[in-house]
């Protein structure tokens, strides 16, 4: 339906600019804002601070967690969160910050592939292991039997470059480093899925169809807007029969 996506409480990493900043706005639009919106940015007083600020009264919500790939950054916001929302705990953690090097196979490297596999797939397991006392302490809350969104999730935002089935956009472009990790981020929302959907945690990967940079016209939504209200919808809909798989914006799901 139309009435949106409602959580109490939400975490969203790479908020500094693209479809974090995107998502981020869009959450504060919602019919019902989150309560609590913890923008996990390196530059709280930049763009994510001027967003916010439109936006009063939703608490102060930007967040320490600059760096998804270092261990004492993620302790410091899981710390920040506790003091905000306590034993109701974390409803819904977005895994959204990427990263990507352009390449084809000819030009891989070591290099790229180490670099973008830190912050595509360990970040994305780091934060869910650091949140997940967070997570369960809301999926148990009272009153919470079905899983969703608004209960207890993670959201991993992947790619369509990483499924393996569709293998897209190999003429635009090859890009192994990312298409590999994206894959293995695929495989990691399965495993969250195995592990955490009998705590009421569901978890699922996201192809938001706006990949940075854009692919060629006609690849993915019109808009980051379209993109967005797109993701937000489907994040809305949700549900335990969705728990370890994948998506895309238009609500299709999509083939690993």
């Amino acid at each position: 339906g139309m009435e949106g996506l409602s959580v109490g409480s939400v975490l969203l990493t790479g908020c500094d600019g693209g479809l974090g900043l995107g998502l981020l706005k869009g959450l504060l639009e919602q019919p019902s804002p989150p309560r609590h919106i913890f923008a996990a940015c390196l530059d709280p007083q930049g763009k994510v601070g001027r967003a916010l600020v439109c936006h009063q009264p939703v608490p102060k919500p930007s967040c320490p967690l600059a760096d998804v790939t270092d261990p004492n950054s993620i302790k410091a916001a899981v710390g920040k969160v506790w003091e905000e929302v306590g034993s109701v705990g974390l409803n819904l953690l977005i895994n959204n910050t990427s990263t990507t090097r352009r390449s084809t196979l000819a030009t891989e490297t070591a290099e790229n592939m180490s670099l973008v596999y830190t912050t595509n797939t360990i970040g994305p397991l780091q934060t869910s292991q650091a949140f997940l006392p967070l997570l369960k302490k809301a999926a148990g809350a009272e009153g919470q039997s079905e899983m969703s969104c608004s209960r207890a999730a993670i959201i991993n935002i992947s790619s369509i470059l990483g499924s393996i089935e569709v293998a897209e956009a190999w003429e635009e472009r090859q890009d192994i480093c990312y298409r590999c990790s994206k894959a293995a981020l695929n495989m990691l929302t399965k495993c969250l899925a195995l592990e955490y959907g009998s705590s009421g945690i569901l978890c699922v990967s996201v192809d938001p169809g706006h990949v940075t940079p854009p692919l060629e016209p006609g690849m993915g939504p019109v808009t980051l807007e379209e993109s967005v209200r797109g993701v937000l919808q489907l994040l809305a809909q949700l549900s335990a029969t969705s728990n370890g798989t994948f998506w895309d914006w238009r609500g299709q799901r999509l083939p690993w």
